[in-house]
């Protein structure tokens, strides 16, 4: 793919594109969430599955993405490894993607089943 007619900011676009890949899965969002909220001590792949209900072995598969796209960091603490959000600012990103989505389908519960509508073009 061409990147040129974005111009010098192209690997910006790229590293932002690298982010929303790490956030294009409703188990990863969630994970997200957990590691949001349990701060900086961070959570175990064992603790990850009690508060999601999640199978580890698949919350490992998708921990592994999220690693790998510079979402979250693994560090160990004794026996077991304690995973956190790689940056704070993750925590605002899935708050404002939350708040959009109320805004645009005046709905945020997951069993409202939300529409979005569609925004209009800025040209129009």
């Amino acid at each position: 793919m061409d990147f040129e007619p974005l111009g010098p900011d192209a690997p910006l676009y790229a590293i932002k594109a690298n982010l929303f890949k790490a956030l294009a899965h409703p188990v990863r969002i969630r994970l997200l969430e957990v590691l949001v909220e349990s701060g900086a001590d961070g959570a175990t792949i064992d603790e990850l599955a009690r508060e999601t209900s999640f199978d580890a072995t698949a919350l490992a598969q998708q921990l592994s993405v999220l690693r790998r796209h510079g979402a979250v960091t693994a560090r160990r603490s004794g026996d077991e490894v304690r995973y956190d959000v790689a940056h704070p600012r993750i925590g605002e990103l899935l708050a404002v993607a939350k708040a959009f989505l109320h805004d645009t389908t005046g709905r945020a519960h997951p069993t409202s089943r939300p529409q979005l509508r569609s925004v209009p073009h800025p040209d129009h």
